[in-house]
């Protein structure tokens, strides 16, 4: 059976249990016709499958009974990073909406086709966070983006986005954001990150696609960080912990929430990054840790042969810390090692 057909099934069946549950499906999301002092979900509708059935995404709405702030959540625009769904699930545990000021709203799976796939990239093999703005009669993933924005997230006025590292690799907990502003550097740091890593804006000169979700977002005036939480296809205790954590600080930083805030630890701020890749084939192992911080001409990575005779050693090429590494020993020649931070 072949992928299209299996995710066609799946929707056509998952729509029965959305009825079932008498979880209605709106055509777009009216902020002004949700209830206030109560948490709403819905299936927002952003495609059709080749059966004609509706595409819908999962959406969660608590409305405050005072006025406030709209805060945005998303999670698993790559359908592989699952941490970031039951970091929303725990904060809209811990919310009392009768309490809240403004509105939460959050996608609990943004990237319905690959998740239910256990994919990384959208069905038509591309990144789902690297179309935007998308195109209203564009390809699936345009399409797919630009109704998704339109219909949810334009109407909010931040946003977290929340990532993992993909398949092969792992990664710390940080945070990336445009750090010169203000808002978006107080943001960033009440998450309880191990990293805070500055990561410029995209440019209202740049009309074309290829924008990230975070890049979008500012450009519509929408105040946005992106948090990298730990490894691929897997629920992680402790990232979730660290993740819910932030949000519910960032709730009480921005007045929606009376939940205490805890105060994180300092975090390591970075002013750029890059991947180190190797430049042979073979069976790697990397004897670093994530967040481990690195001296310039450390021992980073062992590349072997299939008998255990070592190809090559890589070294650190300038003091940093440890964002992500690879996970997978195989490693053909170009892959990636590590991705090194460069501490401020």
């Amino acid at each position: 059976m072949t992928k299209q057909v299996c995710t066609s099934i799946f929707f056509l069946f998952g729509m029965l249990a959305a009825r079932s549950q008498d979880i209605p499906m709106l055509d777009s999301l009216d902020l002004s016709q949700v209830p206030a002092g109560k948490i709403s979900r819905f299936w927002i509708p952003v495609m059709r499958n080749a059966l004609s059935q509706p595409v819908c995404v999962p959406v969660l709405v608590a409305k405050g009974a005072a006025p406030g702030p709209v805060l945005g959540l998303t999670a698993a625009i790559h359908g592989n990073e699952l941490n970031g769904i039951p970091i929303i699930q725990t904060v809209f545990d811990r919310i009392d909406p009768s309490r809240l000021k403004g509105t939460l709203i959050a996608i609990p799976g943004m990237n319905v086709p690959s998740i239910d796939l256990s994919q990384r990239l959208f069905p038509d093999e591309e990144d789902l966070n690297r179309v935007f703005p998308g195109k209203p009669d564009g390809t699936s993933s345009e399409q797919y983006s630009y109704v998704a924005f339109q219909k949810i997230i334009s109407q909010t006025d931040y946003l977290i986005d929340l990532h993992t590292a993909s398949f092969g690799r792992v990664n710390a907990m940080y945070v990336r954001a445009d750090l010169r502003k203000d808002t978006l550097a107080r943001l960033a740091r009440l998450c309880d990150a191990d990293i805070l890593l500055d990561g410029k804006s995209a440019s209202t000169a740049n009309a074309a696609a290829g924008r990230t979700l975070r890049e979008e977002a500012d450009l519509h005036g929408i105040h946005t960080i992106t948090i990298e939480l730990g490894d691929p296809q897997v629920y992680q205790p402790e990232m979730i912990r660290r993740g819910s954590v932030s949000i519910m600080n960032i709730l009480s930083h921005l007045g929606m929430s009376d939940w205490p805030a805890e105060t994180p630890p300092p975090a390591a701020l970075c002013t750029r990054s890059y991947w180190i890749y190797t430049d042979e084939g073979g069976l790697l192992e990397v004897p670093v840790d994530t967040a481990q911080r690195l001296r310039k001409g450390d021992l980073i990575g062992i590349l072997r042969n299939p008998f255990g005779d070592v190809i090559k050693r890589y070294y650190a090429p300038e003091d940093g810390i440890v964002i992500g590494k690879s996970s997978n020993p195989a490693n053909r020649s170009g892959g990636r090692i590590l991705h090194l931070g460069i501490l401020k």
